[in-house]
């Protein structure tokens, strides 16, 4: 069920205060400065869509500031979307400036300063996500911002529609796992508008590729760690496990796939090496991060069709045949 808040039923002389309390605390801690001396009149409607907070705003004529000490009593970091449905603002962050018209849409993180400057009553509608579910890096974000971002063609035109349907339709009128599946179909949709911004004349596929090469790097150089997993990858790149798969959909593989295939390819490499000094195979197993032997042999066996100490022994066979055919041939000539 939506949460409506109005000045409507409020006295005169509280209505500011009161905006500036409603504001603050449904979307972000935020100044809010009328611009006429007249009553101030406004009104926010809030639903939430899994992590996904959907606002729609109303007000009159008046500046929305977002300050550092304002920004420094909050807690967590958040990525906007802001859809410009009646009225004009002028919005500014990152050192940019850009005029907003009706239909534009702005994107802006909560953690750096802002403000909106709306000349004349207007209504917006504001998507608010946890910034670390965008899965984007801060400097794509941070080229992003501080822009208006057109809707008569490409991208944004795709969107504005999707976006102000579900503005308008009630978050409770959907279960739980579907409103949480339609969130995260709306974070792709706004890290695609991202991409497209930060990275113009189709060079977005440039960042991806380079960050699946680092985690391709970072993979092979911690193999050995049994902790391992797509959650500390994610957190070692700063980027959510979200769009960590993202990045893997057209790798034909999945990342928990290419750590297991990764270690079974180093634990065959080194039960095949022959020598009176060679490691047991649960020693290997564990030094290429295999914690359970029973589990580790499985895995061996599903890939490679036979046992870790047959691939050693048919090796190690295989190795000695050829070293003997060898020695024959020789004392032949």
């Amino acid at each position: 069920m939506s949460l409506v808040l109005t000045t409507a039923s409020v006295p005169d002389g509280d209505k500011v205060a009161y905006w500036n309390d409603a504001v603050s605390r449904t979307l972000v801690p935020m100044k809010v400065t009328p611009r006429g001396d007249g009553p101030f009149e406004g009104r926010i409607a809030t639903d939430r869509l899994g992590y996904l907070q959907v606002s729609t705003l109303e007000a009159d004529a008046g500046r929305v500031s977002r300050t550092p000490d304002l920004i420094a009593g909050s807690s967590e970091a958040l990525v906007a979307v802001g859809v410009q449905t009646s009225g004009t603002a002028t919005f500014v962050q990152d050192g940019r400036r850009a005029e907003v018209s009706e239909g534009d849409l702005v994107v802006y993180d909560t953690t750096r300063p802002y403000s909106f400057d709306y000349p004349q009553r207007f209504s917006t509608h504001v998507f608010q996500l946890p910034r670390r579910a965008l899965g984007m890096p801060d400097s794509d974000i941070r080229q992003v911002t501080g822009n208006a971002i057109g809707t008569g063609d490409g991208f944004g035109a795709m969107l504005l529609p999707f976006l102000a349907t579900l503005a308008s339709s009630p978050a409770d009128g959907y279960p739980p796992a579907v409103a949480n599946r339609l969130a995260g179909n709306v974070v792709d949709l706004f890290a695609t508008l991202i991409a497209e911004r930060a990275h113009p004349g189709g060079t977005e596929a440039d960042a991806p590729s380079h960050l699946v090469l680092r985690i391709h790097d970072h993979i092979n150089r911690n193999l050995g760690d049994p902790d391992l997993s797509p959650e500390r990858i994610a957190r070692a790149h700063r980027i959510s496990v979200r769009y960590l798969h993202r990045l893997f959909e057209g790798e034909g593989t999945t990342v928990g796939q290419l750590i297991r295939q990764r270690r079974l390819e180093e634990c065959g490499r080194e039960l095949a090496r022959r020598g009176s000094a060679a490691p047991t195979v649960s020693a290997v197993a564990q030094r290429w991060g295999f914690v359970n032997p029973a589990h580790f042999s499985r895995a061996f066996r599903a890939a490679y069709g036979v046992t870790p100490r047959e691939w050693r022994n048919l090796r190690t066979t295989h190795e000695h045949l050829g070293s003997l055919q060898a020695l024959s041939a020789g004392d032949r000539v």
